[in-house]
């Protein structure tokens, strides 16, 4: 049987400030693999490791163990 793909709505916007260099990279590099740029960044991010939302934070915060670990001395 066949079947066809519906597609998903987009349904959030991200905008970034990035060179015109660094831009036309990133276009060029879509098109060489024949997608959009759109495309791309969503593959990116969905390679990057799952964080658990709630359960901690995403950008760690270090504490004064974690320091003193650093530093050499023992607890």
């Amino acid at each position: 049987m066949g079947g066809y793909c519906v597609p998903i709505m987009k349904e959030s916007r991200l905008s970034l400030r990035i060179s015109s260099r660094r831009l036309n990279k990133l276009r060029s590099y879509a098109a060489s693999k024949d997608k959009t740029v759109t495309q791309i960044v969503e593959d990116w991010v969905d390679r990057l490791p799952n964080t658990e939302i709630g359960v901690q934070s995403a950008i760690p915060i270090p504490s004064i163990l974690d320091e003193e670990n650093k530093s050499g001395d023992a607890l």
